[in-house]
């Protein structure tokens, strides 16, 4: 699918996703990345939804996020308490959806100014 929304100079928006990749200012990534309005698209070093652990989520602290879109796939899947806790003890939100529900949300939340990071396995 791809989107058609207004984007301001310089941020990072989620221009499609479909099986396999997502898209980020047109640039397709088949590989678990990082995606913030205002940063560099990042590699996250994570190689499926059970391969996570408590050091995945303590990298994201590193962009200071206010909310984490966890994008776990074709299907929505929930990380063990313990993992995300590191985040949610830094006053950090946590929502996990499925790949697709993820990149729509960070797209809205990135368009009311939020700071909100996607951590995206495709």
């Amino acid at each position: 699918m791809k989107f058609h929304l207004t984007q301001a100079a310089g941020q990072n928006m989620i221009t499609g996703y479909g099986d396999g990749y997502i898209a980020v200012n047109t640039q397709r990534y088949t590989r678990p990345v990082i995606v913030t309005p205002n940063r560099e698209i990042s590699d996250w070093d994570v190689a499926d939804f059970a391969a996570l652990t408590r050091a995945h989520f303590e990298a994201l602290l590193e962009f200071k996020p206010e909310i984490v879109l966890l994008g776990t796939g074709e299907r929505q899947q929930f990380p063990r308490p313990e993992l995300a806790r590191v985040l949610t003890e830094a006053r950090v939100g946590v929502e996990a959806m499925d790949t697709k529900a993820a990149c729509r949300t960070y797209n809205v939340l990135m368009s009311e100014g939020r700071e909100v990071l996607a951590a995206i396995l495709v």
